[in-house]
């Protein structure tokens, strides 16, 4: 794309934002700006330009360009996130650090969590809103670093949409636990907002926490129905009481029947078996290998790990269990198999 079309395609995402002011539909703006931004050396330098800009719509619409800049093009993040983080400490319009929190975190630079800690204590709820749904993308993980406790405090934030997107993150997005994670979680439980409440059951389930079973069970005993999330929490919290209020819903793609595998103490038996079947008979075929088993923290799944000489990053058990049609010989032979292959296909076949 010619660096002229660029330019084009963002002088008509700028008239489109002025009327999407007044009209609320920024769908034409937001397609605009992707065009413009697949080509990421000529739309940095427009982006940049665009926040030095006194029109707060133009910093706007920069901070949009240099996250979805960001997003498609790997090699500009990082000064992407430079004139994102210059921007900040300047900005004072709300609408334009909104963009830029959410612009920030596509840059998926270590930068930007200082800058959303800070606008964590912002005033205008729907800017906290935004900063609670972008840590998703830089958050550090470390249990009492300053991103967890900023999201810590906005799930305890006035505004329900604000507590909603914070519990949603730090419960389901982040991986990292504490006592001080699953307190605030807790809290949550208890919100007299229902989404906020669900996001704060998923997340202690997500953390094998078992006060979530209960909990887990009134959601799925919901006349209206389950929401996905809690489908895939109850996968993660895998335990034969939430099994009766899982049978009263047909299988279908939201996760049910993984679910119901779950929490299946027959089927996570025969899961089990199989596993440890498996380990042995490739142990047998290819002691070289050291396969060995591991189950996700935060997540639903037993993995076949194999050495680090193997060229192969592992196996999802399940998914390996249904290619080789439940003969835990056979899957060692398709490991086998899979390994004596060359190119980047190798090892991905039960994955």
């Amino acid at each position: 794309m010619e660096t002229g079309t660029v330019a084009e395609l963002v002088g008509q995402a700028l008239a489109a934002a002025c009327v999407a002011v007044e009209t609320d539909d920024w769908d034409e703006y937001g397609t605009l700006l992707r065009r413009a931004a697949a080509d990421g050396a000529a739309s940095l330098p427009l982006g940049l330009e665009l926040i030095g800009s006194d029109d707060p719509i133009e910093r706007e619409t920069g901070c949009d360009l240099l996250g979805r800049t960001s997003d498609q093009n790997e090699a500009v993040r990082a000064r992407a996130a430079t004139g994102l983080v210059a921007l900040a400490e300047r900005e004072t319009e709300g609408r334009v650090l909104w963009s830029l929190a959410r612009a920030i975190e596509r840059t998926y630079d270590p930068r930007a969590v200082p800058v959303l800690v800070a606008l964590a204590g912002h005033p205008d709820a729907e800017v906290r809103q935004q900063v609670a749904g972008s840590f998703a993308g830089v958050v550090t993980g470390l249990p009492d670093g300053p991103d967890i406790r900023a999201l810590i405090t906005l799930t305890r934030d006035a505004d329900p949409d604000v507590r909603n997107w914070a519990t949603f993150t730090l419960g389901f997005q982040v991986e990292a636990d504490s006592p001080a994670i699953r307190a605030a979680l807790w809290e949550r439980t208890a919100d007299e907002n229902a989404d906020a409440r669900a996001e704060g059951i998923h997340g202690l389930a997500r953390r094998h926490d078992p006060r979530a079973v209960p909990l887990l069970a009134e959601l799925l005993d919901n006349p209206e129905g389950a929401h996905v999330l809690t489908f895939r929490a109850a996968q993660i919290m895998g335990v034969p009481e939430l099994l009766p209020a899982l049978l009263e819903y047909q299988p279908d793609g939201a996760g049910v029947t993984a679910a119901v595998h779950a929490c299946d103490p027959v089927w996570r038996a025969q899961l089990d078996a199989f596993a440890w079947e498996l380990v042995s008979a490739l142990d047998l075929l290819r002691p070289d290998l050291d396969a060995g088993l591991s189950m996700e923290r935060f997540d639903w799944g037993l993995s076949l790990g194999l050495g680090a000489g193997s060229g192969a990053s592992g196996y999802d058990v399940e998914a390996l269990l249904a290619r080789a049609g439940g003969d835990p010989a056979r899957a060692a032979e398709l490991v086998a198999a899979d390994l004596a292959m060359t190119g980047p296909e190798a090892g991905a076949g039960g994955r």
